[in-house]
């Protein structure tokens, strides 16, 4: 009796480790699988703002930064201080302060916001691919990189013709596999010819975000960065 309840008991044992062991690996093949659906569903588009930092964004309450521009002996800088949960700017330059609501722009503000905009585009422009409305996103190709010729992916973002300050605007971006911008093309207007081309580089980790924080012409006279990076 005891050897056939001892029998019993093992049998009963080893039964339950087969079970929690394929439950186990049944739940695993479902991570997997919900992983894999993930990653083909995602686009390239939301790979790239992904890469940048956009599901960090949400934790941004405020976005400290300064848009320079060096070329030769010039040297232009503005500043800013977004509040993106309050749709509240900042903005600083040597003449003056201007503090405004986004939604309400006014004619002295209009400025300030025309300038913010350019800005800042500089700057989350991978994450505008997931944020704007109103836009064409091409589907990815192979394409030399136009400054340091090396292949690439490419991805153009278009403008609609109508709505913003620049309408029908569109951008060539070029990146690596990790999804991360290396060079730009813009194009006023949608034209063929590049109205101008940088590259993306100096990444830094701001926050939780992933920021290029210089952008230089094929020449290097000509170079926009960033500085007083700050997120709260």
């Amino acid at each position: 009796m005891k050897k056939t309840a001892l029998l019993l008991c093992l049998l009963a044992v080893i039964f339950s480790c087969k079970n929690s062991s394929s439950e186990e690996t049944e739940k695993q093949e479902d991570v997997k699988s919900t992983e894999l659906v993930q990653e083909q569903e995602m686009t390239p588009a939301m790979a790239i703002a992904k890469a940048h930092g956009y599901d960090n964004w949400q934790n941004v309450n405020r976005l400290d930064f300064t848009f320079n521009i060096d070329r030769g002996e010039m040297h232009i800088e503005r500043s800013f201080n977004w509040y993106p949960k309050e749709d509240r700017v900042t903005f600083i330059n040597e003449a003056d302060t201007v503090d405004y609501v986004r939604s309400q722009v006014d004619s002295l503000s209009l400025r300030a916001d025309q300038t913010f905009v350019n800005d800042s585009f500089w700057l989350l422009a991978p994450l505008h691919l997931v944020w704007d409305e109103g836009t064409t996103i091409s589907e990815p190709s192979q394409e030399a990189a136009p400054i340091s010729g090396g292949m690439m992916n490419k991805l153009t973002l278009t403008y609609s013709d109508e709505g913003g300050y620049t309408p029908g605007d569109a951008y060539d971006f070029y990146y690596g596999d990790d999804f991360l911008l290396t060079e730009w093309v813009f194009r006023k207007g949608n034209q063929p010819e590049p109205s101008m081309v940088t590259t993306w580089e100096a990444y830094k980790e701001v926050g939780e975000l992933t920021m290029a924080t210089m952008h230089k012409d094929s020449t290097k006279t000509l170079q926009l960065h960033f500085t007083g990076l700050k997120v709260q």
